[in-house]
């Protein structure tokens, strides 16, 4: 009865609240979990939804039922067969889909289908065998990027037949793991075509030096990428070059020069129909008879073989150290052997040798010179970073000694504010700040009350008779009074020099504070009695 409802109203409402009812419908259908009956219902409502002609109700049903494994195959098939924009999101990710549904679409698709289509996860072999055949560029730069696509030596080799000339595709097949040796051969084949054709366009080369230039470079790429590859590998590549009518004598020749014995080997057994261990024994052992008969059955040219049998006596006698070569670089040594070979011959049948090899032995040359240039830039780059690296150490060892410098000059004056501190204030007594002016006028005061009344108070007792003046001592001036009491004594021990230094001067820091530890000693009750004294005498 719902469904009956919902369909009704269907009919009365905007598209988009049709697109937002349909893809609820979906989801509480595949998710709900719904009844029997009423599932039936919602499927039939699902499906009728199909014709509904607003793509927005469509695409709803689509993005709700893509990444259901669930989703009645019907309404799956049918979206497939939809407007490529929802075609292309059931395409994209239903696992409902089998690979004749893929086939089958990427057959009819357009570029939107077959880009989806390229991008699932696990893709079969057909489906991308499929791609390879009809798809775009685009599609199959899609195919080459997606990890997860199993695509077969094959199909990469169709992808690069169609469409090699694109370089993102060639970029996207090389990063690709474990490419067979034969699909990264033929990506070569199409860099240089189309490196030769720029040149030859842009007027820099003339076709025929730019397409040797470009078949050199590409046997160059050849030989560096199958060093050190496995002998299965090596006889698919070699089946592959012999197949496109690239294994000839120039590359067999290179690669002896190069010390790529292993491919070599492979070439030599794959065109004279031998074991391949059989040519290898005949290649390091061999007398030169017998090597020439191999020559002969490998269908070579008989004007190569003297080079090719000095190459192989100077590879024997340096022994393995001559296979150790980075890439595919030649041997400068077996070339001049080589050179030496073919000097005796006829200059009709040796000129095309001696040119081959001329442009080996330049070929090489430019090789160890370029290896060269890279060690002498290496240790340069390596000496500036050395000589940077001194200069930085050097300043922090120059910083470092006029710190220590300036810290020994600070040190004395730093001993002789520490002494003085400890003579201007001892037993601990904490001097008063000189720079207050109230203190400096109330030591004043105090020295002159004390100085006067001990003068008086000496003059009455000896008006009194109680203190004379002793008689032994005449030498002493007469207004001098000898102190009989501690604090008399220390008043007199204060001249009217330090006195006048003490009031005149603020700059005699040691004197002052010396005076005012003095006067910190007298008891104020003695000083308040001087006062007092004093008074009383004025009055």
């Amino acid at each position: 009865m719902i469904i009956r409802q919902f369909l009704t109203w269907t009919q009365h409402t905007s598209a988009a609240r049709r697109a937002e009812a349909a893809g609820a419908l979906a989801r509480a259908y595949l998710y709900g979990g719904l009844g029997d009956d009423m599932a039936w219902e919602a499927e039939a409502a699902l499906l009728a939804l199909l014709d509904d002609p607003s793509s927005l109700v469509r695409r709803a049903l689509a993005e709700a039922c893509a990444g259901c494994a669930s989703t009645p195959r019907t309404l799956i098939v049918a979206l497939a067969g939809d407007q490529a924009e929802i075609a292309a999101i059931v395409l994209a990710r239903s696992p409902v889909l089998g690979d004749a549904d893929l086939v089958d679409g990427v057959a009819i698709g357009c570029l939107t289908v077959r880009l989806a289509i390229a991008g699932r996860p696990n893709l079969s072999a057909a489906v991308a065998g499929a791609l390879a055949e009809i798809g775009e560029a685009r599609a199959l730069v899609a195919l080459a990027r997606n990890r997860g696509a199993r695509i077969t030596t094959g199909s990469l080799m169709r992808m690069v037949e169609r469409h090699g000339d694109v370089a993102a595709l060639r970029e996207a097949i090389l990063a690709r793991p474990d490419l067979p040796l034969e699909v990264r051969q033929c990506v070569t084949t199409h860099l240089a075509a189309s490196l030769s054709a720029f040149a030859v366009a842009s007027g820099w080369l003339t076709p025929a030096r730019s397409e040797r230039a470009s078949r050199e470079a590409q046997e160059r790429a050849t030989l560096a990428f199958s060093a050190d590859a496995h002998p299965v590998d090596l006889a698919r590549l070699v089946a592959h070059l012999k197949a496109n009518g690239q294994l000839n004598a120039g590359l067999l020749l290179r690669a002896i020069l190069s010390g790529q014995m292993a491919f070599a080997e492979a070439a030599l057994a794959d065109l004279a129909g031998l074991p391949v261990r059989r040519v290898a024994g005949l290649m390091q052992d061999a007398p030169a008879a017998a090597f020439a008969a191999l020559h002969r059955r490998a269908g070579l040219p008989s004007v190569l073989l003297p080079a090719f049998t000095a190459a192989l006596s100077a590879w024997r006698e340096a022994g393995q150290g001559l296979i150790a070569h980075a890439g595919a670089g030649l041997s400068r040594l077996m070339i001049e052997r080589a050179l030496t070979a073919c000097e005796a011959m006829p200059f009709a049948e040796a000129q095309g040798v001696m040119a081959l090899l001329t442009r080996f032995e330049a070929e090489a040359a430019r090789d160890e010179a370029r290896v060269l240039a890279r060690e002498l830039s290496a240790e340069a780059a390596q000496a500036e970073a050395q000589r940077l690296q001194n200069e930085i150490l050097d300043g922090e060892w120059r910083e470092a000694q006029r710190l220590v410098a300036q810290a020994a000059e600070a040190e004395p004056v730093l001993a002789i504010v520490q002494g003085l501190e400890v003579v201007e204030t001892p037993q601990a007594v904490q001097a008063p700040p000189v720079a207050e002016a109230p203190r400096e006028a109330d030591v004043a005061e105090v020295l002159e009350d004390a100085e006067a009344t001990l003068r008086v108070d000496t003059a009455l007792q000896s008006d009194d008779g109680a203190s004379p003046v002793p008689e032994a001592a005449p030498e002493m001036p007469t207004d001098e009074v000898v102190r009989t009491d501690p604090v008399g004594q220390i008043l007199d021990g204060l001249s009217d020099a330090i006195l006048a230094e003490f009031q005149g001067s603020r700059a005699q820091v040691r004197a002052v504070m010396s005076v005012e530890v003095v006067l910190d000693a007298i008891p104020e009750a003695l000083i308040a009695s001087y006062r007092d004294d004093r008074a009383r005498l004025a009055a």
